[in-house]
């Protein structure tokens, strides 16, 4: 079974709180794209992961390999798999890249041994094991809430082209929640008025309300983050934010023209830049 594996953007992100447990709760806008690693799976003894990149963890600390666990435990049979991830999204890079592989091994999975779970279950099963993983189930446009895995569903925005773009190393995501908490006042991200405005089909008031309550914080300790934004304002990007808790940055773009014009100045600057679709 081959399942493609399509990163994601955070067209907004908020934290709204802590709770006692010490998760943070947020909201936030997810959006799939066209930039994606290829997972394949078929039946074994074992469970096996392998990749074409070396930095790949094979053991059972890669999610993928997680899955194929929650997966067999929740299906209630003795299983095994081969997983190998043929990996194309910057790793650690805000684009949920370890959880939309172990999604796509999930609905892989489900596909090989026939089991007959809904999306519904998949992404229950995902959420046992990270909180990123029921919305890259699903994938589209969506709000997530609680720690990522409340989901509502939202309609399916325009083809947009977006270029994403990273400029060094990022920062561990704790040492960002942790950051988040010894503010006494964060960034305001209208992610209601983004939910309305995607309700609407209204591009011109998605693009104005690009935010992410990490921004600001990550780009102090890495300035190629406020760089790589003004840049793409710059040279035609309607809109531009960082995703995750970093380090990638995304532009929206009008047309195709322009995205890649602003992949290719970014690339010849050193940067890792890459055209992309919604999806």
């Amino acid at each position: 079974m081959i399942e493609k594996a399509y990163a994601k953007i955070n067209l907004t992100l908020d934290v709204t709180g802590k709770r006692a447990d010490g998760y943070h709760e947020i909201r936030t806008v997810m959006q799939s794209v066209s930039l994606c690693d290829t997972i394949s799976v078929e039946r074994a003894e074992e469970i096996t992961v392998s990749a074409n990149k070396k930095a790949i963890p094979a053991d059972k600390s890669n999610l993928a390999y997680i899955a194929c666990e929650k997966f067999f435990e929740a299906a209630g049979i003795r299983g095994g798999a081969n997983v190998y991830i043929k990996k194309h999204i910057p790793v650690a890079a805000g684009l949920a890249g370890g959880s939309t592989d172990a999604a796509a091994v999930l609905r892989a999975l489900n596909r090989l041994y026939k089991t007959g779970f809904s999306t519904e279950e998949l992404c229950e099963i995902g959420a046992s094991f990270g909180a990123d993983i029921p919305y890259c189930v699903r994938g589209g446009t969506a709000l997530c809430e609680g720690i990522g895995e409340v989901i509502t569903v939202l309609p399916k925005l325009p083809r947009l082209n977006i270029v994403i773009s990273i400029g060094g190393e990022g920062m561990s995501t704790p040492v960002m929640y942790a950051e988040i908490d010894k503010r006494q006042s964060l960034p305001n991200i209208d992610t209601d008025g983004m939910v309305r405005a995607i309700q609407a089909q209204n591009i011109s008031g998605i693009v104005a309300r690009l935010g992410n309550v990490f921004e600001e914080i990550c780009a102090e300790k890495r300035p190629f983050v406020s760089a790589i934004k003004a840049l793409m304002l710059k040279n035609g990007a309607l809109g531009a934010a960082m995703s995750g808790s970093g380090p990638s940055v995304f532009g929206v773009f009008s047309n195709k023209t322009a995205a890649e014009a602003c992949a290719k100045l970014l690339k010849n600057m050193g940067y890792y830049a890459f055209h992309c679709t919604t999806v």
